[in-house]
C-alpha cells in the first residue's frame, strides 16, 4: 500500500519542477537571461534589464499564475 505522503511529495516535487521551468522560460524568451543558475562570476551573474523586459516578465509570471489559479493547480 503506497503511502500518502510519497503521493503528495511526488506531486509537489511535479508543481516545483513546472513552476521553475516556467521561470527559467521568462528569463530565457523575455528577459534573454541564458540561466538562473548562479555561476560564481559578476558578468555571468548580474545582468542589465530594461523597465520595460522587467515590466513583461512580471506579466507573464502573473500571467501563468492566474492560470494556474483558475485551473485549481
Amino acid at each position: 500500500m503506497k503511502n500518502s505522503n510519497d503521493s503528495k511529495t511526488r506531486s509537489t516535487n511535479r508543481a516545483t519542477k513546472k513552476r521553475d521551468e516556467a521561470i527559467e522560460a521568462i528569463a530565457r524568451n523575455i528577459l534573454e537571461i541564458e540561466t538562473l543558475a548562479e555561476r560564481k562570476s559578476d558578468s555571468l551573474d548580474f545582468h542589465e534589464v530594461s523597465v520595460w523586459g522587467l515590466k513583461d516578465a512580471l506579466l507573464a509570471a502573473y500571467e501563468l499564475g492566474l492560470a494556474a489559479a483558475k485551473k485549481g493547480a
